[in-house]
């Protein structure tokens, strides 16, 4: 009989529409909720167990090895990092396109400060999604018109941070290994921790878990080769962000400089300029790889406003998993507690790294 399952299908799309409605932001427009609910209901009308995939002989060599992948790192984070045990990455969807969703940032001309974006249940956010890259630009277009400087991104992959179980997707099968398992921790990560209206604490939190993961299951595999490859991936992404974060210091200095607008718009381009050629210069001394991609439309307030959002507190966050004799359970109740506290406190106690057990 096929009904019973028609009727768990049309249970779970059921669910799924509410939901996401709860999601989707309070003060949007009626277009806004119609694309949130569609993109959600798509990855929900093509997913397939990965377990049933992986028994179909036509699937090819490269996407059955990422499927296996994504088994493998599902058991390694619940029974190795302690995150959530449930079915999150144990189905895959192919949505025909390279990315699931597109991100848009946004500041004013003279400031780095990220807009919010206000969201039922998760809270405001520094940035807003889109299913539909055509409504990010339109976006995208709107905020230009009213003098913001803005960035848009494509995004592999995101967290429903438990609302539902997330599939694997097409979008990131193109990924090393080592790439693929720092985003299922990350996004798993989401699962576990999430404070609203704290975008920056979040992301760090996320980005340390990952990093902390890659590394106990490279470790774990025996994997010598890919620790050092590792490293060096993420001694190279230290240097890029400590590029970015230079500059934003500098052009935060400027827009609290007082001058006129005039000027101070000269000085960002120039300030722009010099940052571009100092990546040339860092980018020669790797031999290979870089951001070139991250580079080449062009800089703008928001777009370093996006890297800061997301690796503002990881540093710090490694540097109390350390001092903690890397127990992952330990850390895990130091963040938790932190998330109890008023932001003003947690972002005090993050940025001096101190562990304590209350605010």
């Amino acid at each position: 009989m096929v009904l019973p399952a028609m009727i768990a299908r049309s249970k779970i799309f059921t669910i799924a529409m509410t939901m996401t409605f709860l999601l989707l932001q309070g003060c949007a427009s009626v277009s806004y909720y119609a694309q949130s609910i569609g993109g959600q209901a798509e990855l929900f009308f093509r997913q397939t167990p990965i377990d049933k995939l992986l028994e179909n002989e036509a699937v090819d060599v490269a996407t059955r090895h990422k499927l296996q992948l994504a088994l493998e790192l599902r058991r390694f984070s619940i029974e190795q990092l302690g995150l959530p045990d449930n079915d999150s990455y144990s189905d895959y969807a192919d949505l025909e396109r390279r990315y699931v969703v597109w991100t848009v940032f946004a500041t004013e001309e003279f400031s780095l400060q990220p807009e919010q974006f206000c969201f039922l249940i998760v809270g405001c956010l520094h940035y807003r999604g889109y299913f539909s890259e055509a409504a990010a630009r339109r976006d995208q277009k709107r905020l230009e018109a009213h003098g913001y400087d803005v960035f848009i991104g494509g995004v592999a992959a995101y967290s429903t941070l438990g609302w539902f179980d997330d599939p694997v997707l097409n979008t990131m099968l193109h990924w090393s290994d080592t790439y693929f398992a720092r985003v299922m921790f990350h996004e798993l990560a989401h699962q576990l921790l999430y404070i609203k209206d704290d975008t920056a604490f979040n992301e760090s939190f996320a980005d340390a878990v990952a990093l902390i993961g890659v590394r106990r299951w490279l470790e774990y595999r025996g994997d010598e080769q890919g620790l050092a490859l590792f490293q060096e991936e993420i001694d190279r992404e230290q240097q890029f962000v400590d590029l970015v974060m230079r500059y934003r210091q500098q052009l935060q200095e400027l827009y609290e400089s007082g001058q006129d607008e005039a000027e101070m718009r000269l000085q960002k381009q120039h300030l722009f300029a010099r940052m571009q050629a100092d990546y040339q210069v860092l980018k020669s001394s790797w031999g290979e790889g870089g951001y070139d991609n991250w580079f080449k439309q062009g800089l703008n307030n928001a777009r370093l406003a996006s890297v800061s959002t997301y690796r503002k507190y990881t540093g710090d966050m490694l540097a109390i998993y350390a001092e903690l004799g890397d127990n992952m359970s330990l850390f895990y109740d130091i963040m938790m507690t932190y998330g109890r506290c008023r932001a003003e406190q947690r972002h005090t106690l993050l940025g001096n790294r101190r562990i304590s057990a209350d605010c």
